[in-house]
């Protein structure tokens, strides 16, 4: 079986989960603050973190002083809130020490390569992190990969099977058009959230399976030449 395109991809998953378009999540900062919280640890976890710690601080200045242990309580549900607190708290006053207000607005107006070095400089800012800030906040085709994204792409032969999270960053931005990075990326969460588990697929429930390489159901059998039409 030939290994399906992105765009094969894309279009089966819209069939079943509708036509993503891409919305504002915030502003920048607010797409940064809340993949940090996000990491490691699900949208069920880190999302009511996200909105206690808006809630409590009301801005981002005002988080960037108060005491990391205050920060710690408030998004406990995040889980690592001693790695994420002080993360958060270096990040914020590092954007202010440099730019003089607390802001990523002026990232838009950046080649990609030069937002993504910027971003990267940041305390504990990877590629899924760089990707998220300029997909979700300013709608530029960055294909961030979470742990869906990657085991789903493996299991469709998009990318080897040993291939870590940073290197499928790379690939994977090359194989996904720009106009598909957006919808790519949203729809093979949902698929691997609903249907592309890590531990039970259900196969025979999944719409990529006559496309996909590690699909388990039977195909149809190929003729042969000396079989009788």
């Amino acid at each position: 079986m030939n290994e399906p395109g992105p765009a094969a991809v894309v279009r089966r998953l819209e069939r079943a989960y509708g036509r993503k378009r891409w919305h504002r999540r915030g502003t920048a900062m607010d797409c940064l603050i809340a993949t940090i919280l996000s990491q490691n640890t699900s949208a069920r976890n880190s999302a009511p973190a996200f909105e206690r710690l808006k809630r409590t601080f009301r801005t981002w200045d005002a988080v960037a002083g108060a005491p990391v242990s205050a920060i710690a309580r408030v998004i406990r549900s995040a889980g690592l809130a001693n790695v994420k607190a002080p993360r958060i708290k270096k990040i914020l006053r590092a954007v202010r020490a440099d730019r003089g207000r607390m802001s990523l607005g002026f990232l838009k107006t950046l080649p990609v390569e030069d937002a993504k070095k910027y971003l990267a400089c940041l305390p504990g800012v990877g590629p899924k992190t760089v990707a998220c800030v300029l997909m979700f906040g300013f709608a530029l085709p960055v294909l961030p990969v979470d742990t869906h994204v990657l085991r789903v792409s493996k299991r469709l032969g998009l990318i080897p099977p040993k291939t870590g999270a940073e290197k499928a960053h790379e690939i994977l931005q090359r194989r996904v058009p720009d106009r598909l990075v957006y919808p790519f990326h949203v729809l093979l969460i949902e698929h691997g959230r609903n249907v592309c588990t890590a531990r039970r697929p259900d196969c025979p429930r999944c719409v990529l399976n006559r496309i996909c390489p590690s699909g388990n159901l039977p195909r149809p059998r190929t003729r042969s030449r000396d079989e009788n039409p």
